[in-house]
């Protein structure tokens, strides 16, 4: 089972502590939204199991870009704060909707979207995934930070080489 001789096996084995939070674990004021993964890669234990988890901290007026999931649908689940969501579905059609503590929002498998806190408290959810390797594709960063040549982009956008270069610059990761 799993690759490990069953009588290696504890229930260790199947217990994920990753969202455990201590007292100074996650520092404030933050800017950037923290996701916390319990997918296969940090819990492997989910192997074949088809679901996953992602804890989601939303520091003020912080937002989760556009990005799809190719592998899976994710349900979010907001426990703390208020996030404003959406997703386009393939004819182009903007969904959205506020959403406090309690409420649940599902974005279709595949389709971009993004979640969004516009309070000046912390918020915090908990997307489940219908995969144990959802993957995420983060639209701004493959776009403008993939190198694609700037003039498909600046036609693309309709826009200027100028503005693309400023995109491309913000976006774009910092050589390893």
């Amino acid at each position: 089972m799993y690759g490990i001789a069953s009588m290696n096996i504890t229930g260790d084995f199947f217990t994920y502590t990753g969202f455990r939070v201590t007292n100074g674990t996650l520092p404030w004021p933050r800017r950037n939204l923290i996701a916390i993964k319990a997918n296969m890669e940090a819990f492997p234990a989910l192997n074949g199991q088809s679901v996953s988890y992602t804890k989601l901290v939303f520091p003020s007026e912080c937002v989760n870009p556009p990005h799809t999931h190719p592998r899976a649908a994710e349900l979010l689940f907001v426990l703390n704060g208020a996030l404003s969501v959406g997703f386009v579905d393939t004819a182009g059609k903007l969904y959205t909707q506020d959403l406090s503590a309690g409420d649940m929002f599902v974005f279709p498998k595949g389709l971009v979207h993004y979640q969004y806190n516009l309070g000046q408290s912390p918020a915090i959810a908990l997307s489940a995934f219908g995969s144990a390797a959802p993957g995420t594709v983060n639209v701004p960063a493959s776009v403008f930070g993939t190198g694609i040549d700037n003039v498909v982009l600046a036609k693309s956008f309709k826009t200027d080489f100028w503005t693309v270069q400023k995109l491309k610059a913000a976006l774009t990761p910092p050589p390893k």
